[in-house]
């Protein structure tokens, strides 16, 4: 309009001045000023353009200036988180303050509701607990989408954030064949009398969810399902009346020393003690030919964290596909692999490594929350073992 006006007042002040000059002159149509609405585009400045700021920049900004990310129960041997959170540091040039590392999905979570109104460093920013944790305690957790979300399986992720898959493995044996040369190669072999005193849970079923799983993956291996995990228990209670289940929470180093020499625990996580034991002692990874039960981990970021954006860059370093590698170099199945494989970034090397799982099963969150359900308060009365940390 600013236009047109001044157009306008310009023919008539050009009119004004050739009248007062002398007889005005025709002129032809086509010569005569068009009334123009829109100042052409070649005369019109270029509007600057600012170059979108970089979201990773913000945060990797904000998480060092916090300075610090709380985790809780990341073995080093576990995944390798040992070298993730190396990797992190050195990354992102923040402090990793470890919180109890051999800790269960359940001390996780108790973790969290103990530490609400406390920003110290028992409070932890993020959590890797078992999928069934992970819808039951959503109020727990505060909504994150990492860049590569998409790529992340909608069966393994909250679809509004809270929680996403990480990874998962599939139950096994680990044997110390130094200790015991005759190894077990199904749930049923464990009833052997010559496993006295040999075999040991990974954590207490009243609140590990490894060990939960445990008796989920013998229920299949007996005629449950996954929606009947009552044979898992009755095998279990089979085994402590046999004396073969030790009532101490295993790990690497009770296997290494023979003080539990069968260890029921993750492929990713035997597998890895073997490298660990360097053939000392020997030891051998079995992965049972029946109760094949695949177990998927899951991420969340506390809603208390002291460290929120420490948090989400944490995740975001999970996702990325050297997070992700850096699980799959452990033995461990990350939830992008179908991703890394279609776009062939897995090193053959890394891929040779994990073993056959054909035939594992995963259930329903739903179904892993009633069995759980069913475990956590029938343990003590269909089994009677006490499962305690080695003193």
């Amino acid at each position: 309009m600013k236009n047109k006006l001044l157009i306008v007042l310009s023919v008539l002040l050009t009119a004004a001045i050739m009248a007062s000059c002398g007889p005005a002159a025709t002129t032809p149509a086509a010569t005569q000023a068009p009334v123009v609405t829109q100042a052409p585009a070649a005369t019109t400045a270029p509007a600057a353009t600012t170059a979108p700021a970089d979201p990773m920049a913000a945060l990797v900004a904000a998480a060092k200036a916090e300075g610090t990310l709380n985790v809780i129960a990341l073995p080093h041997d576990w995944c390798n988180y040992g070298g993730a959170i190396t990797d992190f540091k050195a990354k992102y040039g923040l402090t990793v303050n470890e919180i109890t590392p051999d800790a269960g999905s359940g001390d996780e979570i108790t973790a969290i509701t103990a530490n609400k109104d406390n920003k110290g460093p028992q409070a932890p920013d993020v959590v890797d607990v078992g999928y069934s944790f992970g819808e039951a305690n959503k109020a727990l957790f505060t909504p994150y989408k990492v860049s590569t979300w998409a790529t992340i399986p909608d069966s393994a992720k909250s679809a509004d954030g809270y929680w996403y898959g990480d990874y998962y493995g599939v139950m096994s044996f680990l044997v110390n064949t130094d200790v015991q040369p005759k190894v077990p190669q199904d749930w049923s072999d464990l009833l052997d009398p010559a496993y006295k005193g040999q075999v040991a849970l990974s954590g207490d079923p009243r609140t590990s969810n490894q060990a939960i799983l445990s008796v989920e993956a013998a229920a299949l291996a007996n005629g449950g399902t996954l929606d009947n995990a009552q044979p898992g228990l009755d095998f279990f209670g089979k085994l402590n009346k046999a004396g073969n289940l030790v009532p101490l929470i295993s790990n690497n180093g009770l296997v290494a020393k023979g003080e539990t020499p069968i260890r029921l625990t993750w492929d990713y996580n035997a597998l890895a003690a073997i490298d660990g034991f360097n053939g000392n002692p020997k030891a051998v990874v079995v992965v049972p030919k029946t109760g094949r039960f695949a177990g998927v981990y899951v991420q969340a970021i506390s809603a208390y964290a002291p460290h929120p954006n420490a948090a989400k860059l944490w995740e975001e370093y999970l996702y990325s596909d050297a997070g992700q590698l850096t699980w799959m170099g452990a033995y461990c199945h990350p939830i992008r692999e179908a991703d890394l494989r279609a776009r062939n970034v897995v090193p053959a090397a890394v891929s040779a490594k994990l073993p056959d799982v054909s035939g594992a099963v995963f259930p329903s969150s739903a179904q892993l929350a009633a069995a759980s359900t069913l475990i956590t308060k029938n343990w003590d009365t269909a089994v009677g073992s006490d499962i305690k940390a080695a003193p």
